[in-house]
């Protein structure tokens, strides 16, 4: 069963909202450069309101290990997502402090020799999973075909909607598929794009 991700919820509505749906994973960015960025404080305080059967993922861009490892030991966040230049040893680093599955995101561009490049580094990654994008989140998609060649787990983001997201697991069997842009109205997560995003995805089975 392809698994789904929520991702950039902000507000306490969202995370409502969430407990409803139950996907198997949220997504929190810590990046200031987002307009979804939240505040470790904020962070807990959507937390505490989270279904603990939903994993909450943290979203990063070349942040300090420590940051991560904080906010995992103190349970805002279950699974550290990574989004920026971070080497396999500082995933390995990383895991190790932190005992939290990593996802590691790669995107992918229009030039095929460096789309070939990036697969083969995906399925180096050292990391539990990988996210497969066209940039942080820019709400694009990118040539799916090019994951004929990942053979590791892989969430699917990039563009992804509630008139692609069944044409996308049509084409590809992705462990997960992960939207933020296709579930706003306005740049605001939307309740009812929300539930039939995740009405697609579990009605396809």
């Amino acid at each position: 069963m392809t698994k789904i991700k929520l991702c950039g919820l902000t507000k306490t509505s969202d995370i409502e909202k969430a407990n409803e749906l139950k996907p198997e994973y949220i997504g929190f960015v810590f990046w200031e450069k987002s307009r979804r960025n939240v505040t470790k404080e904020q962070a807990a305080e959507l937390k505490s309101v989270l279904d603990p059967g939903i994993l909450a993922v943290g979203v990063f861009v070349d942040e300090d290990p420590e940051c991560i490892a904080d906010l995992a030991q103190s349970g805002i966040i279950d699974v550290a997502q990574l989004h920026g230049s971070e080497s396999p040893e500082y995933i390995g680093k990383l895991k190790e402090m932190t005992g939290a599955p990593v996802i590691k995101a790669y995107q992918f561009g229009s030039d095929d020799n460096t789309n070939k490049k990036i697969a083969d580094e995906v399925n180096e990654s050292p990391a539990d999973f990988v996210l497969l994008d066209a940039g942080k989140g820019c709400g694009s998609t990118f040539d799916w075909s090019i994951t004929d060649n990942i053979n590791k787990p892989f969430f699917l983001a990039g563009g992804l909607n509630c008139d692609n997201v069944d044409e996308a697991l049509r084409k590809i069997k992705p462990y997960a598929v992960d939207v933020s842009s296709g579930i706003e109205t306005d740049k605001v997560k939307d309740p009812a794009k929300m539930e039939r995003f995740v009405g697609i995805v579990r009605n396809r089975l």
